[in-house]
């Protein structure tokens, strides 16, 4: 289970394959050598032919079935990827400098280091106009965190197969002065808004969780959500993930770097949550 995005910008690989067709070959193929990786381990030295795994969806309302999957079947559905990575090389949605370098994941479970590192970026009363700003949209939008809560409490239900949404049960919540906000209502802020993430609402995510400059004057924030390219260029991403190892810090760190490039180009970030 993972949260899938892709910058949406025209190329030919999306052309020939499909966005969709791209983002499920990359699953497959980053599945199937994590399972050669597993096998390998274990001293197992059979061709991905003659390897199998049982795989079933995890997803609320899916019906649990189990299906056998054979390796090798994954690794040939993928390498339609390889005959079109050519044109990534020179694609500025490439922020990963490598094949479909457009595309990313965060994996479930979140961590509670990675709740707790979202938390401690969002802005305090000492940065008045994004604090307000903040506190503005989540009062008159009314992200309550309710969608991603309802996530967090089919934890207990998915535990039984090994699967859960988020570490914690309950969500992390940080006072920014007179505004508590929660992990719940800043997940749901992200990623709540429908299966695209468009340019002016990427920008206050960035001011958000300070991927971008924030000490700025009243016109400069509203000039964030601007489709004009000379706005957007002098603003340099920012954020980094800690060094402690924690791989969720790094796949965030990751998707807002996505997010912010399809900021730059003024394109939608697809996301799968």
């Amino acid at each position: 289970m993972a949260i899938d995005y892709m910058i949406e910008l025209d190329c030919a690989p999306k052309r020939a394959l499909s966005a969709a067709g791209i983002r499920e070959r990359l699953k497959e193929r980053q599945r199937a050598l994590e399972v050669i990786a597993w096998f390998r381990a274990a001293g197992d030295e059979r061709p991905p032919a003659q390897m199998g795994f049982e795989f079933s969806q995890s997803r609320p309302g899916d019906s649990g079935d189990k299906q056998l999957i054979v390796v090798q079947d994954l690794l040939d559905h993928a390498a339609a990827l390889d005959e079109h990575a050519a044109h990534c090389r020179a694609c500025p949605a490439n922020r990963a400098g490598q094949a479909y370098g457009c595309a990313g994941f965060i994996q479930y479970p979140i961590t509670a280091l990675a709740e707790t590192w979202l938390l401690e970026r969002l802005p305090v009363p000492d940065e008045p106009l994004v604090w307000l700003l903040l506190r503005q949209g989540i009062q008159k939008l009314g992200y309550d965190g309710s969608s991603v809560k309802a996530l967090r409490e089919t934890a207990a239900e998915s535990a039984a197969d090994g699967s859960t949404y988020f570490e914690l049960p309950d969500a992390p919540q940080r006072w920014l002065g007179e505004l508590r906000v929660s992990t719940d209502q800043l997940l749901e802020m992200i990623f709540g808004v429908g299966e695209r993430i468009i340019p002016n609402h990427a920008g206050i995510i960035l001011l958000f969780v300070h991927a971008i400059d924030r000490d700025l004057e009243a016109e400069a924030i509203q000039d964030i959500s601007s489709s004009a390219a000379s706005t957007r260029e002098r603003y340099g991403f920012l954020m980094s993930a800690p060094t402690d190892g924690d791989q969720r810090i790094e796949e965030f760190d990751a998707f807002f770097h996505a997010l912010y490039t399809a900021w730059q180009l003024n394109a939608p970030l697809f996301v799968d949550a």
